[in-house]
């Protein structure tokens, strides 16, 4: 096929030898098949922030680090140099969350790196060395949705002792070979200790899961398997060895709204003494 423009530099350096079809094209990148000497794998073109359809993408970049103050200060002003800059870290976000995953023993495709917007990475494949089904195109059994459920709750949890909230879990993000699901697109990974948004997030991926295999296993819709890890790994207690329940006891008691209140009115009070105590040292100066 015709070589996309963004492919040519890669073809040029050598890094691929043959694009031999596109994949897919999604809301933040058209995904090609490409050969790399023997090798089958996947170009991932990162489209351009103007022709992206990702929602929300300021609530998936809060907490990303920048160690260089002034593309730091760039960014925050919105500059030509700050945009591109932001772009940048946008595109290497799923290569760096990649590469943390394959640390942390999470089933997702093996990155080989990120160059000038396009990530090269492993084709997750079946047994016929076709590419590997979406989750949404197939028909479980109840015993298969149990059992992959639970290893995508295994993994979800792995992400998260390593710090990394997929932020857009679903059926259309998890791939299923011969071994179970495999976590894919992961560009807008967040921070789970530096991003004010991760609780939410990280209940919305557990819960797409739930309700997804509870399709084809009712009894997983009774689970509560997000709000136990994220209490657990709030107090400091989720380990990749934690034995989960799915089970949670919600708060049953009310808040105390008139001590709240009452607490308000005496920090109000105590900060108008401060204040006049300040007025009066300044008059009798």
């Amino acid at each position: 096929m015709k070589i996309p423009k963004r492919i040519q530099p890669l073809i040029e350096d050598g890094l691929i030898d043959e694009v031999l079809r596109q994949l897919m094209s999604g809301k933040e990148a058209t995904v090609y098949v490409v050969r790399c000497g023997s090798e089958i794998r996947c170009a991932k073109v990162y489209k351009e922030a103007g022709k992206r359809s990702f929602k929300q993408a300021v609530q998936y970049r809060e907490g990303r680090k920048v160690r260089n103050s002034r593309r730091s200060r760039a960014m925050e002003k919105g500059s030509k140099f700050g945009r591109d800059e932001q772009e940048n870290l946008w595109q290497n976000a799923e290569v760096d969350a990649l590469y943390r995953l394959a640390a942390a023993g999470v089933r997702a495709p093996t990155p080989y790196g990120c160059f000038d917007g396009v990530l090269l990475m492993e084709l997750v494949t079946d047994d016929s060395g076709e590419v590997a089904p979406r989750l949404n195109d197939v028909v479980l059994s109840e015993e298969q949705a149990k059992r992959d459920h639970d290893t995508i709750i295994k993994d979800i949890v792995r992400m998260l002792c390593a710090g990394l909230i997929h932020g857009d879990l679903s059926e259309f993000n998890v791939l299923v070979d011969s071994h179970g699901p495999v976590i894919i697109d992961l560009p807008q990974a967040v921070d789970a200790a530096a991003n004010n948004n991760a609780e939410w997030m990280l209940e919305r991926d557990i819960n797409n899961m739930r309700n997804y295999y509870g399709m084809s296993a009712p009894e997983l819709l009774e689970t509560k398997y997000a709000k136990e890890i994220w209490s657990l790994f709030e107090a400091g207690k989720l380990t990749t060895e934690t034995v989960l329940t799915g089970l949670f006891d919600e708060p049953t008691e009310e808040a105390d709204v008139d001590s709240v209140l009452s607490e308000i009115k005496e920090a109000f009070e105590e900060e108008q003494e401060r204040l006049a105590r300040i007025n009066t040292t300044d008059d009798e100066d």
